[in-house]
């Protein structure tokens, strides 16, 4: 585990300066503070460090409710098609020891609908310590789409299946470069266990390599994931498997000047998959991919055309879609080591003032294997709003 840490460690030095990519997909209703505020898409907004102006002392109350509803009408041997329906709620209590340094301690529960039990009921907490442009985050980490990777990377359904993260992170964001490293901690291991420890972590980051003042925006994306399980004091003789997954490319995106919020953004992205186990328990240990994307932003829509093609890919954290190794039910055995599909990507979001906001997507897809059309549709609501309690700055020395 320690040289897992050190791999993670030891590429986020080296892009100390960078800043976190702007995503495949605008999602900023699904990280936003306020999801449902118009404005035009610039650079650093997927990922930037919070900038509200708070006082030390204040107490908010905080209440993050996400409903969706996702229709994957999928019949291809990778994956097959399912449906996803429910709730997620996270009231929080906010307090500000200083002003940079924010605590979060609240309940998450999760509850699918057409289920009469609860799925979750999980605590949580969040440290985040703001200096400038840095953000240091212990705890509850700022999970899936916060971290703005592509989707053969990392899977859009986290953000319902995975919705919590816990470890650590630190992000940095300016109008130029940033970054964002982060290790999720997702299963401990006690002594005597009779499982193995699980561990993901990683990188995203990007560079703009053009002025503010120029009318095209390009950057130069570089994404980094890894898995990890393992771990020497459970009573199980299963071997360790540690998995890499990386990506890079170009973006660029044009705005219309007499239309800012309308542009056009391309990306090209090639992906890489690296087995780094001892003993392979899967069916490839190297693999590659080459993701294209095209974009029209409009005031009334998203239209998104992507096209993938993957030579024996894997990807633990990534979207099923992209696998070159089946993930269904039905045919797990299956694997397609050269995979490609084409995916049309319409999207939509409904402001509901600042607070909320209403997502419609339709994304059908192409499957050149198996030469049919398949296709998902998705409608989610995202809520997210505080407020202020008052100011209980007054302190009682407790102790010696």
């Amino acid at each position: 585990m320690r040289n897992y840490l050190l791999n993670i460690l030891a590429v986020g030095s080296l892009l100390v300066s960078t800043n976190v990519a702007q995503a495949q997909i605008d999602n900023r209703a699904f990280t936003n503070t306020t999801p449902g505020k118009k404005e035009a898409f610039t650079f650093s907004q997927q990922v930037s460090p919070a900038t509200e102006e708070n006082v030390a002392g204040d107490l908010h109350l905080s209440l993050r409710s996400f409903t969706f509803f996702k229709d994957n009408e999928y019949f291809n041997p990778i994956i097959e098609g399912y449906t996803l329906f429910g709730t997620q709620l996270n009231p929080q209590l906010v307090y500000y020891p200083t002003s940079n340094l924010r605590l979060e301690g609240g309940v998450f529960l999760w509850k699918d609908f057409g289920n009469a039990r609860v799925r979750q009921v999980r605590p949580t907490f969040r440290a985040t310590y703001t200096k400038g442009n840095s953000e240091f985050i212990f705890g509850n980490i700022r999970p899936h789409l916060n971290h703005g990777y592509i989707e053969p990377l990392f899977n859009f359904e986290r953000v319902i299946l995975k919705p919590l993260e816990e470890g650590l992170q630190y992000r940095y964001a300016s109008d130029m470069v940033g970054l964002d490293v982060w290790v999720d901690w997702q299963r401990q291991q006690y002594r005597y266990s009779n499982y193995q420890e699980q561990i993901a972590g990683g990188l995203s980051g990007s560079v703009r390599l053009t002025g503010n003042n120029s009318p095209v925006a390009v950057s130069l994306p570089l994404q980094f994931t890894a898995t990890h399980r393992g771990g020497q004091i459970d009573t199980i003789n299963r071997p360790l498997q540690t998995l890499f997954n990386g990506a890079t490319g170009i973006e660029a995106r044009y705005p219309l000047p007499t239309h800012p919020t309308t542009a056009f953004r391309v990306q090209a992205y090639g992906t890489g998959y690296f087995d780094k186990s001892f003993t392979y328990q899967l069916p490839y240990r190297r693999g590659s991919g080459l993701y294209l994307n095209a974009t029209a932003e409009t005031r009334y829509l998203n239209v998104m055309l992507s096209y993938w093609q993957g030579q024996r890919f894997l990807s633990p954290l990534g979207g099923d879609l992209y696998q070159s190794a089946s993930r269904s039910v039905n045919s797990p055995t299956y694997t397609e080591p050269h995979r490609r599909i084409l995916l049309l990507r319409l999207m939509r979001d409904f402001s509901l003032g600042e607070a909320a906001a209403i997502t419609v997507r339709v994304e059908p897809v192409y499957d050149f294997q198996e030469r049919e059309t398949d296709f998902a549709a998705g409608i989610y609501l995202n809520f997210r709003q505080e407020w202020l309690l008052g100011n209980i700055s007054r302190r009682v020395r407790v102790g010696k």
